[in-house]
Order: structure tokens, then C-alpha cells, then sequence
């Protein structure tokens, strides 16, 4: 061949007999490299195949050569792939096929479904064996290529091969599998993308993932140092999934379309416009079912169950929206006064129902098996929102409680606590008339209102807040009484002990009720003792606000040392108000510090000579919670 290049040898009857010779040897010896060369890449002999290859360097046509082996697989493969997807083949021979007009495929008819499918998934494993197998001898050839030198020149035969820009076979291969497989896709369906393919392709990506790769990998890239470009090429060839993924997008965009839809449909159905009631228990369960379906199809791999799961997200937040629509905001929403109103009823049919899809949908995820963390994070958080509504939906009840709840508590100063101790020693009464008034109406509200909600966890963590709420307005209050007499001072602590049962349905138990129950039991003992023990008492500070017993204080100095709230000519509702308003102790004190300095004013102003005893008490008091501020 060298002699021969360029130089035209015919018609020189001495040679021509050595041409042909030498012409008819080589196409000899190529039709055994050939063949040696396919019985080791079918074996997966590295022998025969670094032979084979050796001869192909030696004839100059290694590059050629493997460029046609790549092609050949190509072409079977995608041969292959179309007679997979061919419906004439599908449909034999259980249904004769017709000629239709031009562009059209004979589909098989509704009884021969069944038969259809089973034969086009039995062609999708068939053919996933097929890529597989091609892509394992792929991945040989190219393997012997990286390691087998020439012995003369010592050149690895791979540089041959990817020289001059030229890609890696196997990145050639699969590149080509992975585009003939979209194309043939969207010839062959509509767009329809069953889970059996998502299935297939998952099964096929873990099978070509090759232990020997990696290693393979990484001698390339220590003995040759390819390209920053070559080795992107490379780092592309060992995540074959993604390329395998990627040729199925536009079937995954359309089945996520598909899915919402169906997640869609049940909600739009149960939710007619004008409608005023929520899903029934059944309804409902429609919608849990479905929504459980999609997540279990989807579970056949993570990416997919993500995607889902965002869906099943936007299904819970259409629920949410649809549920809002229907929740009552008029007036008689948040009545207190008389039965449940038609308004009220819906409002906790409501959020009945959101408790019900907040923890089916809960147990559907729960149950999951291997369920991604990103997808169980994407349908947590729109359960939330869910969570969120029916706070939202039972807030103006609860507000319109908390604010009678308050109304009955300040008109405690309605009352005489002046009055001094009865000879029995005991108080009249077992307690006030507006703890009684209390007591009755929060025993009425969770009867007529609250009890009708099933979410019965959810409900005490919003009354057990209310609970606490009502205890700290009874503790300023009964802090505010002046005057406060022996008697008072008796009936008072009786008050505080039936406080405990006035908030004892709005709670599993009192003693959860943490802080604010500990200042309901630390509190009351101060109320007989001297105010030097006050002072020195424990519970000052940590359990008790400092400026809640500076307040308290008050009711034993004479009139002239005014209340904060007397010294500003403020009521005692708006005095509970600006505290409302200023939750700073700080703030609270710096009031109760200028009444004091107003007293010493006065005092002055009128040459008194001494102050009143407690006095210097709440000095002293005072100066030591704005130490503790600092």
C-alpha cells in the first residue's frame, strides 16, 4: 500500500499478479480482525479485542473501523427501537391490520387493550436488554482502546480515536441511543407517558452504571491528562441516566400535566361554583385516594416522586383556596351570644374538613416508602398552609371570646373589695360575681362552639393560649384593686382559686399552662403577706413581673400615692391597653417610676413630713428590677 500511494501500478504485468495477492490478503485479514474483533466484544474478551484493534492500527484503519463498529450498533439499536414501537407488530396477530389514509396507524381496538399493552411492555424490556448489552460492549471496546498501546510506537490507540476534536466512542454511542430513542418516542405516541416507562428507563440507567468505570476514569485521566473539554465529555459518559433522562422530558412534562389534571378534577368537582357546604367524608376520601395513587406510581424514582409531590402540593393549596371561599366573615361569625349560627356551622364544617385532609394526607406520606426528603419537605409545607387556614378560619371566634373573656374580668372593680373580715373569718361567698360570670361563660363557649370541631389538639392550642391570655388579665386586674380590705383580700384569694376552674376547659390541664399557671399559684400567698416579705419574695422577677407587685403595692399606700393609671386620669380598660401595647418591662416600670416621683412631688409641695411606709418599699423594689435590666 505505501509503494502503491499515489502512483498508478496497473497494467505491469510482472506485479500484477503480487496486487492481487496482497489485495485479496488484506481483505483476508480484515474479514478475520473483523470477526475476531465482534467475538471479543460479544464475550467481552480483552485478547481478542486488543489483537483485532492491533491489526486495525497496523493496516491504518483503526479509526474507520471503529467509527463502523459504533454505527453498526447505532443502527441495530435503532432498528431495534422501532420495531418496538411499531403498532403493526403491537397489534399482531390478534387484530388484522387495515391500510388507513396517509399518516395514520392502525391503534388497537378497546377489547384488545390488555393484549396491546402487555406486548409494548414486553418490547420495552426486550429492548432496554438490547441497549444494555450494545452499551456493556461499548463500553469494552472502549476500555481495551484506553489500555492496549502499539508496541513500537507505544501509542495508546483511545488518542487515535479522539484525536483531531473527534468524541468519545461511547459518548458517540450514547449520545445517539439516547437522541433516537426521543425521536422515536415522539413518532411513535402522543405524548402519553406511562410510569412502566419511567420504570424501564430507571432499571436500565442502574445497569449501566459499571463498577469498572470509575476506575477506568480516573487511570485516563491520571495517565493521559485530557482537556478540561475531554474530560466534561467524559464526566457526561459516566452519568448515562441523565442523558437517558433527558430524551424523556417532554413525556414527563406531559404526564406531570396529566397527573394535575387528575389531581385537579375531584377538588373542582366537590367544590361546584356557589356551592356552600365542604366535601363530604366521602368526597374526601376521593381526593385522599388519588392523591395517594399519584405518590405511589410516582415512587418508582425519586425525581419523578419530587415532581409529584410539588403537584400534590399545588392540589392541597387548591383545596386550601377553595375551603377559604366558603368560610363565613360576616358578623354572626364571631357571635358569642346565642347557638351556633348557619355561618359559624359552615366555618367548622370547614375547618373540620382541612383537620381531615391535613392528616390523611399526613399518613398518606408517612407511609410512603423511601419518599425523597425534598418531596416530603414540598407537601409538609403546603400542609402548613393548610394548618394555617383553619387558625385563620377559627381566629374572630376566638378573638371575640378573648375580648367578652376580658370584659367580665374588669368588671371585677365593679365590686367591694373594701370591706373588712367577717367574724366567721371566711369569706361570704365563695367567690365574685364576676368569676361566677366568668366560669359560666367559658364552660358555655366550648360547649355550644368549640366542641362541634373534631381537630380537638388544634382547638386546645388555640384556647389553651386564650386560657393564659385570661389569666394574665385576671393578675393585672386583681393587682389594680383599691381599695383592698381584709374581706376583699379574702374573697380575692377565693377568686384565685376558682380561676383555676373558670380556665380548666380551655385546656387538657391547668398545670400546662407553664408561666402564666405558676404566677397564678405564686400570687395569691402575696396577697396576706407584709410588704417587706413581698419584696424579698422569690417569685419576684422570675416568676412573677416586678411590675406587676409594684402595681400591686399600690393598693397599701394612702390615696395620695396614686396608681400610674390614676396619676394619667386613664380608665382602668385603657390603662390595661397601653400595657397591652407596651409589653417592655422596662416601659412598665418607667410609669410606675414617674407615679412614685409624682407622690414625692406632692409630699413636698405640701411640707409633709414623712412618707407612707411602703413607700421606701417600692423604692427599693423598683431600683432592684431596673438593675436586672441592665
Amino acid at each position: 500500500d505505501y509503494l502503491s500511494q499515489g502512483i498508478d501500478l496497473s497494467g505491469i504485468e510482472v506485479i500484477e499478479n503480487d496486487l492481487l495477492f496482497i489485495a485479496r490478503a488484506r481483505l483476508e485479514v480484515e474479514n478475520q480482525a473483523k470477526r475476531l474483533l465482534e467475538q471479543g466484544v460479544e464475550t467481552q474478551n480483552p485478547t481478542q479485542v486488543g489483537t483485532a484493534l492491533q491489526v486495525f492500527h497496523n493496516l491504518g484503519t483503526l479509526k474507520d473501523t471503529i467509527a463502523n463498529v459504533v454505527d453498526g450498533y447505532c443502527t441495530v439499536l435503532e432498528e431495534n427501537i422501532k420495531n418496538a414501537l411499531d403498532i403493526k407488530v403491537l397489534t399482531q396477530p390478534s387484530q388484522t391490520v387495515t391500510r388507513g389514509g396517509p399518516g395514520r396507524a392502525a391503534m388497537p381496538t378497546p377489547g384488545n387493550t390488555a393484549a396491546f399493552r402487555a406486548a409494548l411492555w414486553t418490547n420495552m424490556e426486550k429492548l432496554m436488554d438490547q441497549i444494555c448489552a450494545a452499551c456493556g460492549q461499548v463500553q469494552h471496546l472502549q476500555k481495551v482502546l484506553t489500555k492496549k498501546r502499539d508496541p513500537v510506537s507505544h501509542v495508546c490507540f483511545i488518542e487515535e480515536i479522539v484525536k483531531d476534536g473527534q468524541s468519545d466512542i461511547l459518548y458517540k454511542f450514547w449520545t445517539a441511543v439516547t437522541q433516537t430513542l426521543s425521536s422515536q418516542f415522539q413518532s411513535a405516541t402522543d405524548c402519553k407517558y406511562p410510569v412502566n416507562l419511567r420504570r424501564v428507563y430507571l432499571k436500565l440507567s442502574i445497569r449501566i452504571r459499571i463498577p469498572g468505570d470509575n476506575f477506568f476514569f480516573l487511570i485516563y485521566i491520571v495517565e493521559y491528562k485530557p482537556s478540561a473539554n475531554e474530560i466534561l465529555i467524559l464526566s457526561y459518559i459516566h452519568s448515562p441516566e441523565k442523558a437517558l433522562k433527558d430524551s424523556l422530558q417532554q413525556y414527563e412534562a406531559a404526564y406531570l400535566s396529566k397527573s394535575l389534571s387528575r389531581l385537579f378534577d375531584p377538588i373542582n368537582l366537590v367544590f361546584p361554583p356557589g356551592g356552600r357546604n365542604p366535601p363530604s367524608s366521602d368526597e374526601l376520601d376521593s381526593i385522599i385516594k388519588t392523591i395517594a395513587s399519584e405518590l405511589n406510581v410516582a415512587a418508582v424514582d425519586p425525581d419523578l416522586s419530587l415532581a409529584v409531590a410539588k403537584n400534590v402540593a399545588k392540589t392541597i393549596q387548591l383545596y386550601g383556596v377553595k375551603s377559604e371561599q366558603l368560610l363565613s366573615t360576616q358578623g354572626d361569625a364571631s357571635q358569642v351570644i346565642g347557638p351556633l349560627t348557619e355561618g359559624q356551622r359552615r366555618n367548622v364544617a370547614v375547618v373540620n374538613s382541612l383537620y381531615k385532609l391535613h392528616q390523611s394526607v399526613l399518613k398518606v406520606i408517612t407511609n410512603q416508602s423511601s419518599f425523597p426528603a425534598a418531596a416530603e419537605q414540598t407537601v409538609t409545607t403546603a400542609l402548613k398552609a393548610v394548618h394555617d387556614l383553619m387558625g385563620s378560619a377559627v381566629q374572630p371566634l376566638l378573638n371575640s371570646v378573648g375580648d367578652s373573656v376580658e370584659a367580665i374580668i374588669i368588671t371585677m372593680h365593679q365590686e367591694d373589695f373594701s370591706g373588712s373580715l367577717s367574724s366567721s373569718g371566711k369569706p361570704d361567698v365563695p367567690c365574685s360575681l364576676y368569676m361566677k360570670e366568668l366560669q359560666g361563660f367559658i364552660a358555655r363557649v366550648m360547649s355550644d362552639y368549640f366542641r362541634h370541631f373534631e381537630c380537638f389538639d388544634f382547638v386546645f392550642d388555640n384556647t389553651e393560649a386564650m386560657a393564659q391570655r385570661a389569666i394574665e388579665l385576671f393578675i393585672r386586674n386583681a393587682s389594680l384593686i383599691r381599695p383592698l380590705g381584709e374581706g376583699g383580700k379574702m374573697r380575692l384569694a377565693a377568686d384565685f382559686a376558682q380561676m383555676e376552674l373558670a380556665v380548666a376547659p380551655l385546656c387538657r390541664r391547668v398545670s400546662d399552662l407553664g408561666k402564666s399557671y405558676r404566677q397564678l399559684r405564686s400570687f395569691r400567698p402575696l396577697l396576706f403577706q407584709t410588704s417587706e416579705h413581698i419584696a424579698s419574695s422569690p417569685a419576684l422577677g422570675e416568676v412573677i413581673p416586678f411590675s406587676n407587685i409594684l402595681q400591686f403595692l399600690f393598693t397599701r399606700a394612702p390615696p395620695e400615692l396614686k396608681s400610674p393609671f390614676q396619676r394619667a386620669e386613664w380608665s382602668i380598660a385603657r390603662y390595661s391597653q397601653w400595657l397591652d401595647d407596651h409589653p417592655s418591662e422596662k416601659d412598665r416600670l418607667a410609669l410606675i417610676r414617674g407615679a412614685l416621683e409624682a407622690y414625692v412631688q406632692s409630699v413636698r409641695t405640701r411640707e409633709g413630713k414623712e412618707f407612707a411606709p411602703v413607700y421606701p418599699i417600692m423604692v427599693q423594689l423598683l431600683q432592684k428590677a431596673m438593675s436586672t435590666l441592665q
